[in-house]
């Protein structure tokens, strides 16, 4: 029951806003839709092992969120720590993510 309920609150409060940061980047940036997919399945691969670090960590847990809504850590970096796939999916991303934001 309380893995659940941090499960929820990492998704609602940390892994949402990223992915919702992300798409939105990309879409700007005029992303392809592999390249969308492979960060989709990068977040969904992230989402285990962000709830277990918020488990065993939540003073990381809580600052990430903060830092991330601070804009102070982009989603990317907190991506690409938390899944071992994340690399290759921000590595492709990148080019659009850069596009959106000098835009």
């Amino acid at each position: 029951m309380l893995n659940d309920l941090l499960a929820f609150l990492v998704a609602t409060f940390l892994l949402g806003p990223l992915q919702s940061e992300l798409a939105e980047r990309l879409q700007a940036g005029q992303a392809g839709r592999q390249v969308v997919e492979q960060v989709a399945r990068c977040a969904a691969d992230a989402a285990p092992r962000l709830v277990e670090r918020a488990a065993a960590e939540p003073v990381w847990a809580i600052m990430t969120a903060l830092r991330a809504w601070a804009g102070m850590v982009t989603p990317e970096a907190v991506l690409r720590d938390a899944a071992p796939s994340c690399p290759a999916a921000m590595d492709a991303a990148r080019p659009f993510l850069a596009a959106a934001r000098s835009s």
